[in-house]
């Protein structure tokens, strides 16, 4: 494709930000809406694909649903050109697999609330009703002001419904991340999602992933049966309560993991949290800021400072003027005496005096059989 070009008389793609064997991804601009997107562009052998193309335009319809601050949103799919594309909006940054080659091994304080972020997103998904299938560190972006964003949910639940016997290399190319259910070609669930994210969290924080080999063969085998080296083995520091989640996280059963993403983000809490946007950070120019995710102000009024004390001064004691019964609180009053049962009250009375009045009876009985002794 000759850049810069026009795509389907709508994206003008500038400039090409990665290439790998499923698709290009680009960056251009939407001249309808006057904005910076990002278009991936599918591989000539899968917009060929009259299957891949429907269940394509059913996931990516179900993406372009999903709204959350996590999530990259979908604004466009289509067929143009004998080619599949998808229109997304334009994250600047790095993807985290980036960040990890160039950075190494993240710290919990710094690694673990992206984490966070990526649980968040994928936990809105699984509520949804909908499994990524394709959890690695390249599906996920991260902005200069540290917001992570999961992508590629449409095109990686497209390819999982492709028969084995269609899907070639670049299907295989997440391998690292499967989980073992995923090896074995089974049905997924969001607790495979899960297992895919506490891989990329292993990786995160001690810089390789639990499992490597040399074949895409080898490393199902190693997920479905071999056991991660613990990480403390190599980052001793790492808190204990943190290596029992990640073990958990990676159990080679679903039903022993969480079974969504927010629930293990939940449990991520305790060690990190979602990070607040700087008070300086400022946006590139050529890139609007997005609607949703509007500057917060930190800004406080300068502190009012008195020139010199105000001497006590005790309030004057005030007098209460005596209450005023008006004559409709008297009319109650009067209203409320009539209404008392006389007749009970004057019975009440005579059981009173019959009481008293049998007193000196029992007395005379109690000194006529126990006489004073004089």
């Amino acid at each position: 494709m000759t850049e810069p070009t026009l795509l389907n008389d709508r994206y003008q793609l500038l400039e090409k930000l990665g290439s790998g064997g499923m698709a290009d991804v680009y960056r251009a601009r939407d001249l309808m809406l006057d904005r910076y997107v990002a278009i991936k562009v599918l591989r000539q052998d899968y917009s060929d694909n009259p299957d891949f193309q429907n269940n394509f335009r059913m996931e990516a319809r179900a993406a372009a649903n999903l709204s959350h601050p996590n999530i990259v949103t979908v604004h466009d799919f289509g067929f143009a050109d004998k080619l599949l594309f998808i229109v997304m909006e334009f994250i600047p940054g790095k993807d985290l697999k980036q960040l990890i080659r160039e950075q190494g091994r993240f710290s919990v304080e710094k690694g673990i609330p992206l984490i966070i972020q990526a649980c968040a997103g994928l936990g809105y998904a699984h509520r949804a009703g909908l499994v990524h299938c394709d959890v690695k560190p390249h599906n996920m972006l991260v902005s200069p002001d540290g917001r992570l964003k999961v992508t590629d949910f449409g095109i990686a639940r497209a390819l999982a419904t492709m028969a084995p016997g269609e899907k070639t290399d670049m299907v295989w190319g997440s391998p690292l991340y499967f989980a073992p259910e995923q090896a074995r070609g089974e049905a997924l669930s969001p607790a495979s999602d899960v297992y895919s994210i506490g891989v990329v969290m292993y990786e995160l924080l001690v810089g390789t992933p639990p499992f490597t080999a040399s074949t895409p063969s080898e490393l199902a085998r190693l997920h479905m049966s071999a056991r991660p080296i613990p990480i403390r083995e190599y980052i001793p520091e790492i808190p204990s309560v943190l290596e029992e989640i990640i073990m958990k996280v990676l159990s080679k059963e679903p039903a022993a993991r969480y079974r969504t993403a927010d629930q293990l983000g939940r449990v991520l809490l305790k060690f990190g949290t979602l990070p607040d946007p700087p008070a300086t950070a400022t946006a590139p120019t050529s890139v609007a800021k997005p609607v949703a995710e509007p500057v917060r102000e930190r800004t406080q009024p300068p502190p009012r400072i008195d020139p010199a004390p105000k001497p006590y001064i005790p309030p004057e004691p005030k007098t209460q003027p005596p209450p005023v019964v008006e004559s409709s609180s008297m009319e109650d009053v009067a209203s409320a005496f009539s209404e008392i049962d006389w007749a009970t009250v004057g019975l009440a009375l005579l059981a009173v005096v019959a009481v008293l009045g049998l007193i000196p009876f029992w007395m005379a009985v109690y000194f006529s059989y126990n006489p004073p002794i004089r």
